[in-house]
């Protein structure tokens, strides 16, 4: 039996708690209220509690710093490969080796602009804008055609008072290329003058006996076992000259008898590989004597081992020549490798290693590259209008 005050204790405490209760603020929390926050310092967080951790005066410049440092990295990396590029020498042996990749670096070189904008260091940005222009006028005009490469079906002129002349280059590469592959390229394209680099003397055995002369019946022999052969074959009567002969690699020369033109000097153009440093001298000097434009029309075709970011190149282009891809918009076309290849261990991707480069007055109709089975170089094609003999 329960007694009547603890009955009315019990009605004292719950009226107590109740009323507690009721005074408290239906959405309260025991988080900071808008007035607390109002108070809260202009630089600080907000705690996990509910507190407001102040940001360290000296925290602040020291992430400035570290953003500005990230983007200026960025940048520096472009930054040096569009000076070294800009540089009319090889630099070093390395850079030989590192300019050719130089249009992937220019399609890359968007990346810093990309970065200082999202940071908002301006500096920075113009930097890396200045950086891509270089790259831009570096690259950009190969795959735009030069506007004067003649007109006219594969069959006439380039223009009015002009030759025709299809030239077709190939790198045998050690003398394996398919024979029939080489023999379709010449019909393909109705090669006037067929250039050929490392060709050995049985290369020209097998190729013979597929019926190359009976294309191209006139020649300029220079095979040699391994890499170092190379050779001319041409429609029209052709004069042997002296074969540029340095590091073992001999680059084949002759006057080709072209009707309605006149003599042409022809180079089968192949300078020993920058694969190690000590070829280095051995490629550069191969460069460095081939002719230069002037006097009788001239055309190098072949495989440079160079681009037209290699100083040496750039170097012929000066004097007088032009890069038949380059006039024609396909500056960018990729000839080596087109099959799998690796330098020290490391997979590259392919470059523009070979070239039909022309003198002045004649024109560029057309340019193209082909695979042929059994070497690692695309065949590159060109059609060129040459002057009329006066």
């Amino acid at each position: 039996m329960r007694d009547h005050g603890d009955d009315e204790d019990t009605r004292v405490t719950a009226d107590s708690t109740a009323g507690s209760t009721a005074d408290t603020p239906a959405h309260s929390t025991a988080g900071p209220t808008a007035d607390s926050l109002a108070d809260t310092p202009a630089h600080s967080t907000v705690g996990a509690l509910g507190g407001a951790v102040p940001v360290s005066r000296a925290e602040r410049p020291r992430r400035r710093r570290w953003v500005s440092v990230v983007a200026w990295l960025v940048v520096l990396p472009f930054a040096v490969w569009a000076a070294l590029r800009l540089v009319p020498g090889d630099v070093h042996f390395r850079w030989v080796q590192l300019v050719a990749f130089t249009p992937y670096v220019a399609l890359a070189s968007p990346v810093p602009v990309l970065v200082a904008l999202v940071s908002r260091r301006w500096a920075a940005l113009a930097a890396s804008l200045a950086v891509v222009a270089v790259f831009a006028a570096c690259v950009l005009p190969r795959a735009l055609p030069d506007g004067d490469s003649g007109t006219g079906g594969a069959g006439g002129t380039g223009s009015a008072g002009s030759t025709v002349l299809r030239v077709v280059a190939s790198n045998l590469r050690y003398g394996g290329a398919s024979p029939a592959a080489v023999i379709d390229l010449v019909r393909t394209f109705r090669a006037d003058v067929l250039t050929l680099q490392e060709l050995t003397p049985q290369a020209v055995t097998k190729l013979e006996e597929a019926g190359l002369t009976r294309l191209l019946p006139y020649k300029v022999d220079r095979s040699r076992a391994g890499a170092g052969g190379s050779g001319i074959y041409a429609r029209f009567p052709v004069t042997p000259e002296q074969a540029i002969d340095l590091g073992r690699f001999g680059q084949a020369r002759a006057i080709v008898d072209v009707p309605g033109a006149g003599p042409v000097d022809v180079v089968s153009v192949h300078p020993c590989a920058p694969r190690i440093p000590e070829r280095q001298r051995c490629w550069a000097d191969g460069l460095a004597a081939l002719p230069p434009p002037g006097g009788a029309v001239r055309v190098l075709a072949g495989d440079f081992n160079a681009t037209l970011d290699h100083a040496r190149v750039r170097r012929l282009l000066g004097l007088g020549y032009r890069d038949a891809a380059d006039a024609a918009g396909a500056g960018l076309s990729t000839t080596w490798p087109y099959l799998p290849w690796s330098i020290d261990g490391h997979g590259i991707p392919p470059v523009t290693l070979d070239h039909v480069l022309v003198g002045p007055g004649v024109a560029v109709r057309s340019f193209g590259v082909r695979q042929v089975p059994a070497t690692d170089h695309k065949a590159i094609y060109a059609e060129l209008a040459l002057p009329r003999a006066r």
